[in-house]
């Protein structure tokens, strides 16, 4: 849950969610001149977007941009709990349009939506995403925030955060050292993030949609980040999600042909360093955490040990870098050494 008040419009504004579902709040001060502004072009290079009007109180789209990761897809679907009186777009930042009913391939969306709020100065806005399709973001709306009670959506994810954060249980007469140990184990439980919709299908490595069978599929793994605490942390915490994240790692290798680096949004960024995948694969087989195909999973920990890149030729064939081969050539040699003692454990 977050709220804060825009200070120079005196609108209070409340945000929860769902796993694929924020609910929005919001509460105006000037009855008369309320609106609500969507902006598509913010934050990274826009590739492609679109906007549907679908009915008085539905807007749909998608965006594709670049950024970190060469192809991020967001479809959505968004539901106002009060009819819009009207309805402008913005392309390229010219004179708005209204009256039109969608818009396609452009790079430069925004729109905006007035009301009337009498009798109540509030409007809720429901917003579904999904990495797959328009399609997609519907039935995650409907299946995890079909009515309209922001309190309850609130208390239950204030439920789930408190059961997670009940994974370790710690006292102390010292509310400051609890708060510090519990939002580090808050930072812990923030990504990876879930990236399928309800109906299990997700978008792979290699742009195509497939189904997650038998496991959850998730994203934003930034390996060398967290390969050597946070991840052994999750083999005893949170086994079952561990396992998940082995088997999303095998699906980004059958269907991208190697195991992840740093991924976000179903991309490999090529970030960092080493081939860290490995190292989480093997502490948890160490530690019992077995269901999962292993004969794949050593076949991929090899490829990505002879993968033809960032000094690992040099690295095969003299069994280090020098500063001539690479750059970064001793991190990368001490790196690679241990993600390859983990394939011969």
């Amino acid at each position: 849950y977050y709220a804060v008040t825009l200070d120079d419009s005196k609108i209070d504004v409340e945000c929860t969610a769902t796993e694929r579902v924020g609910f929005h709040h919001y509460t105006f001060s000037k009855t008369e001149d309320a609106a609500v502004i969507l902006d598509l072009k913010h934050r990274d290079e826009v590739l492609m977007s679109s906007l549907q009007w679908e009915d008085s109180v539905t807007i749909s789209g998608m965006r594709l941009s670049k950024g970190w990761a060469q192809q991020q897809y967001v479809y959505f679907v968004m539901t106002f709990s009060k009819p819009f009186r009207e309805m402008g777009i913005w392309q390229d930042d010219k004179q708005a349009i209204q009256g039109l009913t969608s818009i396609d391939n452009a790079k430069n969306l925004k729109a905006y939506f007035t009301f009337d709020l009498a009798p109540s100065a509030d409007i809720f806005v429901k917003v579904a995403i999904s990495p797959v399709s328009i399609e997609g973001a519907k039935k995650n709306l409907q299946a995890e925030l079909p009515a309209w009670d922001f309190s309850g959506i609130k208390q239950s994810a204030e439920k789930k955060w408190n059961e997670e954060l009940g994974r370790i249980e710690v006292k102390d007469q010292d509310k400051d050292k609890m708060t510090v140990f519990y939002t580090a184990l808050y930072h812990t439980a923030i990504v990876p993030n879930l990236n399928m919709d309800v109906d299990r299908h997700y978008r792979g490595m290699d742009g195509q949609i497939h189904t997650a069978d038998g496991f959850d599929y998730y994203s934003v793994f930034s390996l060398w980040d967290t390969y050597r605490a946070t991840h052994p942390l999750y083999t005893i915490i949170d086994r079952k999600r561990t396992l998940d994240y082995i088997k999303t790692f095998l699906a980004m290798y059958r269907e991208g042909g190697r195991l992840p680096v740093w991924e976000l949004a179903s991309n490999e960024t090529n970030c960092m360093i080493g081939y860290h995948s490995i190292p989480v694969i093997v502490d948890a087989y160490m530690k019992g955490i077995r269901g999962f195909d292993t004969v794949l999973a050593l076949e991929a920990m090899k490829k990505s040990a002879n993968w033809n890149h960032f000094g690992l030729p040099a690295y095969r064939r003299n069994g280090m870098i020098a500063v001539e081969d690479e750059h970064e050539s001793v991190s990368k040699t001490l790196e690679y050494a241990y993600d390859d003692w983990c394939i011969a454990m």
